[in-house]
């Protein structure tokens, strides 16, 4: 897999397609691999160039060295609120992580598409480098803000029950992990596959902590995000409980002009029987964008 040196730091990323450029921004532990091959294929077939990567600590990029928070003091934020200061890079980092591949890559604007911690990153690409997002889409994400779209309280006892994923028990905690926060529409079968091919291509439990950390740690975007002025779709399951609905709301809600598309069948996972209205929805953000340049 091809990797580029930007930003500091080595990032492996899958470059496919012909056509406007869209960078897909995973989410908190996941890999470019945990983008559903198929969602990706659908937005190549409509002429897209689409760009995957692995943000740092996790997959084949780079990993830090720092020592992230231990579970109890992750749990004690999230009850609180109150983050360590002791983290090795926020969000903030990440977007420069992002902003950097795209230079390496030789694109100078992209339309940019984040989930869950990667619609943080990608609201902060839009935030810090607006001249590199040409449309932007956050879904399953929040502001920042620790009012709005934090973890349903009903969740927060099975996440201090989990132990500590060993590489033989990887695949099966992340199975029950989204047993837990996924939707009606969600396949074990289907997940499983993906997470094998995760956990064979790389296995990082502390990377995963350090992002969370880093999300943790990193500013709230509301009052921000209200200089972003390119077209932004928000997508958001009203099911949701590791992200709440109200941190889609929120996110609409603060960036002018925002569109938000909601599913009652959505939890914290892409369902297979909602993507071509995500696709036409994403399609219909981007094309809001063209409308804006000005001819010739």
């Amino acid at each position: 897999m091809p990797t580029v040196h930007a930003n500091g730091i080595d990032i492996a990323y899958e470059d496919e397609g012909a056509g406007p450029p869209i960078l897909f921004v995973m989410g908190l532990a996941g890999q470019l691999v945990d983008w559903p091959d198929e969602f990706i294929a659908m937005f190549q077939e409509a002429g897209y160039r689409t760009i995957r990567f692995d943000n740092r600590d996790i997959g084949l990029s780079s990993e830090t060295d720092w020592t992230p928070p231990s579970r109890r003091q992750t749990m004690l934020t999230a009850l609180t609120g109150r983050a360590s200061k002791s983290v090795g890079y926020t969000l903030t980092d990440m977007a420069n992580d992002a902003a950097g591949l795209l230079d390496e890559l030789g694109i100078e604007a992209a339309h940019v598409i984040g989930i869950s911690m990667g619609g943080m990153i990608s609201q902060e690409l839009a935030i810090s480098h607006p001249d590199r997002v040409l449309s932007l889409c956050s879904i399953m994400s929040n502001t920042g803000d620790r009012r709005r779209g934090g973890i349903a309280p009903s969740l927060l006892p099975a996440v201090a029950r989990r132990k500590e994923a060993t590489i033989e028990t990887a695949v099966d905690d992340n199975i029950e992990v989204f047993r837990q926060i996924a939707g009606p529409h969600w396949s074990e079968n289907e997940h499983r596959q993906r997470s094998e091919l995760s956990v064979s291509r790389s296995f990082r439990p502390e990377g995963a902590a350090r992002q969370t950390a880093a999300i943790m740690a990193s500013r709230d975007r509301t009052k921000l995000l209200e200089s972003v002025t390119v077209p932004t779709l928000v997508v958001h399951g009203m099911l949701d409980r590791l992200v709440r609905f109200s941190g889609g709301v929120a996110t609409a809600k603060a960036v002018p002009n925002a569109r938000l598309l909601a599913f009652p069948d959505m939890a914290h996972d892409l369902p297979r029987p909602r993507w071509p209205e995500m696709r036409d929805a994403i399609i219909a953000n981007i094309n809001r964008a063209a409308e804006q340049v000005p001819a010739g």
